[in-house]
């Protein structure tokens, strides 16, 4: 089971999110993530590990300002625990961040066809294929 969270307001995220992630870690996970936005970009760092190691991660990885971010811990169900698969996941453009808890069943078809459009994937998610699919279906 995944945990999710998020934050939109006049606050930092970065903490905030932390501690959402920290606060879900009884759930148990294989893997967490971060993406943070400042109004010029997006900042994501994840790691195969605990919240802790996330934050040791950040620390040295991004700037963690922004007010606005979401935040993820895995149970991998697509793709073994690793760095490449843990969440969030960017698009092909990196205009796009996504985290997903469930399971797409056909992501494998859907996987396909976005290869003969072009797109090009680093994981083996479903989550990857899904964030690319919505970024088509947005053109």
């Amino acid at each position: 089971m995944c945990g999710i969270v998020g934050y939109i307001g006049k606050r930092e995220a970065y903490p905030i999110i932390l501690n959402g992630l920290k606060r879900l870690e009884y759930r148990g996970y294989d893997s967490a993530g971060i993406a943070l936005y400042d109004g010029s970009g997006i900042q994501l760092c994840k790691t195969q590990g605990k919240v802790s190691d996330l934050e040791q991660k950040v620390s040295s990885h991004i700037n963690t300002t922004g007010s606005l971010g979401i935040g993820h811990t895995r149970w991998a169900t697509h793709g073994v625990p690793n760095d490449i698969n843990s969440h969030p996941h960017y698009s092909n453009s990196g205009n796009l961040v996504i985290i997903h808890n469930g399971i797409i069943e056909n992501y494998a078809s859907i996987k396909k066809e976005l290869l003969k459009r072009g797109y090009t994937f680093q994981s083996d998610t479903d989550t990857e294929v899904l964030v690319n699919l919505i970024e088509e279906v947005k053109k």
